[in-house]
């Protein structure tokens, strides 16, 4: 492979996992192919280049094509890449989980929403103070001195003495 082909790969497999990781997998899925065509699919780093497809695949939402590549990856000659591609396919191939419908935050679909209406537009002026003013603030309560209790409980002496016995027997048994 040319020196200008191995740039050339390197531009499209670096904006391919750029691409990949700002969530947009349908260009990910072209720069890797596009990378891909340019190396040998059999080289560690064409390996490589074919897990991140796999993962934009995926993530793309075609499964079909990540198992089917994940398949020809668990027979790669690259040790590493084969033993990623089963670990991918055994992930792909393993059955859903069904989740409970409490555990799940339903999110509104915004996109209903027209901007044209006042009470939509940020800054329209039609904002209402959900502060009520008319509520006193309550008044700290306050504590009677004579009800402290400032006798002194020997406390600081007792951790003290624990402190100089443990120092001792640790000067003494020499450790």
């Amino acid at each position: 492979m040319s020196s200008e082909n191995k740039e050339k790969f390197a531009i499209e497999y670096q904006a391919g996992r750029a691409a990949f990781e700002r969530g947009e997998y349908r260009v990910a899925i072209q720069r890797l192919l596009a990378a891909i065509a340019m190396i040998n699919r059999n080289s560690p780093i064409g390996g490589e280049a074919q897990i991140w497809l796999v993962t934009a695949y995926e993530a793309a939402g075609q499964k079909t094509e990540a198992v089917t590549l994940c398949e020809q990856l668990s027979k790669h000659p690259d040790f590493d890449t084969r033993k990623q591609g089963k670990r991918l396919l055994y992930i792909l191939q393993a059955p859903q989980l069904t989740r409970p419908a409490e555990w799940m935050i339903k999110i509104p679909d915004l996109g209903k929403i027209t901007d044209t209406e006042p009470k939509n537009i940020r800054g329209s002026g039609n904002f209402t103070s959900t502060k009520s003013t008319s509520r006193p603030t309550p008044e700290p309560e306050l504590i009677d001195p004579n009800l402290i209790n400032t006798k002194d409980n020997q406390f600081i002496w007792l951790s003290l003495i624990a402190l100089a016995l443990t120092v001792g027997g640790l000067i003494w048994f020499g450790a």
